[in-house]
């Protein structure tokens, strides 16, 4: 029998029997958990959201309202490792990015571990927010104490890096000498792989919550391929 309508005026019924509430030739599927797999691995490439709801066809509402969910979810910290034996070494790096317009300017800190030579490091310390000393010590609190004790720290020569890092282990250097080259690796990664963040796109963040889940989720998926539980 007639029970109503639903939000957008269909007609909906309820099933004298079992009491189930229905619609008759829905419009609106249900995605499976296989597909919610696909956009989580798509997430985590160069593709805008409007190319993956192109891609897998489904409403842009429904995306928007589970990206929301999903980067709610993710950790803006990191989970605790083991540290590395003998001299901890760390290379810094900051790039910008914004949220809404250019003028809204996000820069993405970030510490890569570098301890092993050859091996691709993992990212220990991550803040997102301003550029000057605000954000060199977002990005120092970020760090494991491990390593705010003993490592030492490369990074260029921004200046707020001087005032909060520890004078004795800070080496400030150019992209000549190398001793930055691995972070600066990673960064041209975290572009390519997050639309965001790449330059010149439609695919830039309207919104700071989204924008850091969005850095978060990459960097944790990076860490996890680079040294996996």
């Amino acid at each position: 029998m007639k029970s109503g309508h639903i939000h957008n005026g269909k007609q909906r019924y309820v099933c004298k029997d079992c009491r189930r509430q229905f619609v008759e030739n829905p419009r609106q599927k249900r995605v499976s958990a296989e597909k919610q797999g696909i956009v989580n691995r798509l997430l985590l490439e160069r593709l805008s959201l409007a190319g993956i709801t192109r891609a897998l066809e489904m409403s842009a509402d429904w995306l928007a309202k589970y990206l929301k969910r999903l980067y709610a979810g993710v950790s803006r910290t990191f989970a605790e490792a083991p540290t590395p034996q003998g001299q901890l070494v760390v290379e810094c790096d900051e790039i910008w990015s914004f949220v809404g317009s250019k003028a809204s300017k996000r820069w993405i800190w970030l510490a890569l571990d570098q301890t092993v030579p050859g091996q691709r490091g993992r990212v220990i310390g991550c803040w997102i927010g301003a550029r000057g000393r605000v954000g060199a010590q977002g990005l120092w609190d970020s760090l494991p104490q491990a390593y705010r004790q003993k490592a030492d720290f490369y990074t260029d020569f921004w200046e707020p890096y001087a005032h909060i890092f520890d004078p004795e282990r800070h080496y400030p250097c150019g992209k000549e000498d190398g001793q930055t080259a691995h972070i600066e690796r990673f960064n041209g990664t975290l572009r390519a792989r997050c639309s965001r963040l790449v330059r010149k796109n439609y695919a830039f963040s309207k919104n700071d919550d989204n924008h850091q889940g969005a850095i978060w989720y990459f960097i944790h998926h990076y860490n996890q391929s680079t040294c996996p539980a």
